[in-house]
Order: C-alpha cells, then structure tokens, then sequence
C-alpha cells in the first residue's frame, strides 16, 4: 500500500493549490505508467486469467480458468458486496485498536475515530487499506462476516472460492478466474456503485492532527474512459492480480487475472486481445 502525501493545511487557498498539484503530478505518473504498460511486447505473464463478455457470456480468452490461486486484495470486492447487504452505507463506527490490527494501515483511520461505512468502503477499495476492510467486518461481526462471504460465494456458484479472512492478508484466501468474474458479473449487475468506488482517485480524510491525507488509488486504469471498475492485489504467494470490467466495442467485458508478473501489461493485452475478436 503506497503512503499517504501529507499536507498541513494552512488555508483553504493553500490546501488547494496543494490538492490540485499532488492530483496533477499523479496523474502525471499514472500516464506514465499505462503507457509504460501498453508498450511492453512480453508474453502474457499471469498463470491464470479469463475475458468474457458479461452480456452473452461468451468466453473470449483464458488460460487456467478453473485453477485456483491467491487472490490477495482482489478478497475486498467480496467484503464490499459483504458489507452492502448487511450494513447501510450511513452506519457510523467507532475504530477500535482490533479493527487497525492488520498490515496496511492509514494514519487517517485511528482508535475512537468515528467514521461511516461509505467512507471505510472507499478507503478498503481505492487504496486498498486493510484495516478499512477489517473494521468493516467487525460491523457485522468479525468471525460472521467471513462466514458470510463464504456464503455469498456459494450463493454465486463460485464453488471454488475460500475466503479465510476479509483483507486478503491470508494467502489462503483461493479463488479461480472463473469464479471471481461470477463475482464481478453480480456486482455489475446488482452492485454497480462498487465498481464506481473503484474509479475514485480524490479521496480525502484527516489524521488525527486534523491534516487531509489523499488515498492514492492503486488501480491505474481510473484514467482510462472505457474502465468501469475493478480491484487489484498484491501477495508475495499471489504475485500480482486483478478482477474488472471494461467497456469494448460497446459492451461490458470481464477481465480477470491471477499470479502475474505485471498485472497492469497483461490486463491490457488481454482488453486488446478482446477488441480485434469483436464481434464476440
């Protein structure tokens, strides 16, 4: 997880003059990076991954598909659906010390802050903050909540899904391409407000000096006009990975990709691989 750009904010002018120029200078590295990505020639790296079109369920590209690997943060999309169904996004919490106990913290999520649960879901789906995902569990309950997302698994016929806690931390957390676009598949459709989150790049809370601290969205493709949402993960045991959806040729596409060596390249081979098969 990339640190937070700290600022003391001195006056409203200065804070946004500091605002607009940490948001262009990342801008300016994420363009660098996608186009980095786009001329890398290598062989697909990912060990596993699938392309579907979400509408008629075709079956584009894959490799794997059936294989289970680490999924690491790609874990969070689950806690999200998780999380909607079970909590109003207007539920206030009060942060504990148990809920901040994971690797992959924030200064600006500390004991006794009270927060909502909209803006824990942002925190857990744009940086990808892993006691943001740990305090939503302990809402609903810690040991019920992944319980739950076992169940919703099943519900989804991702019948090759485990989940053992609801960060991605644990590299037992398993799941197949097949089963985590079943996964993406029902949140376009039913929970479509996740994959907005996901596209968030100006994301603003306080510490607990009372200076904003902006989450860096770890997901460079919010840039890009025909992304429509996705999560991505890092673990030594998972390598790189990612779930999302694209739009191409007008239709919404499944890309999802698992034990790579460079999620970003292979994520955009494989939605250019999907362009020149149109019509699919």
């Amino acid at each position: 997880m990339n640190a937070h750009p700290v600022y003391a904010v001195e006056s409203a002018d200065a804070f946004r003059l500091q605002q607009q120029a940490d948001i262009i200078a990342s801008e300016i590295r994420n363009l660098e990076s996608l186009a980095k990505s786009m001329e890398d020639k290598e062989p697909i790296s990912a060990d596993g991954y699938i392309v579907i079109d979400v509408k008629s369920k075709k079956i584009i590209s894959e490799k794997n598909a059936g294989q289970k690997f680490p999924i690491a943060s790609v874990t969070k999309l689950m806690n999200a659906v998780v999380t909607l169904e079970n909590i109003n996004p207007k539920t206030t919490i009060r942060l504990t010390r148990a809920m901040l106990k994971p690797e992959g913290q924030s200064p600006s999520l500390f004991p006794n802050l009270k927060i909502s649960v909209a803006n824990l879901l942002k925190a857990s789906l744009i940086q990808s903050v892993n006691d943001a995902a740990q305090a939503l569990s302990f809402a609903v309950g810690q040991g019920r909540f992944v319980k739950l997302m076992n169940k919703k698994a099943r519900a989804l016929g991702m019948g090759n899904t485990m989940y053992y806690d609801a960060h991605g931390l644990n590299p037992k957390n398993v799941s197949t391409a097949n089963d985590l676009a079943k996964l993406v598949t029902h949140i376009y459709q039913k929970r479509p407000e996740i994959l907005d989150i996901t596209k968030n790049n100006n994301f603003w809370l306080s510490d607990a000096k009372g200076r904003l601290l902006k989450f860096k969205n770890l997901n460079n493709f919010y840039t890009l006009p025909h992304f429509v949402g996705g999560k991505t993960g890092y673990l030594i045991e998972a390598k790189e990975t990612m779930a999302s959806v694209f739009t191409i040729n007008e239709k919404p596409v499944i890309v999802v990709v698992l034990r790579s060596d460079n999620v970003q390249a292979d994520t955009l081979k494989l939605v250019d691989l999907a362009k020149t098969t149109f019509p699919f």
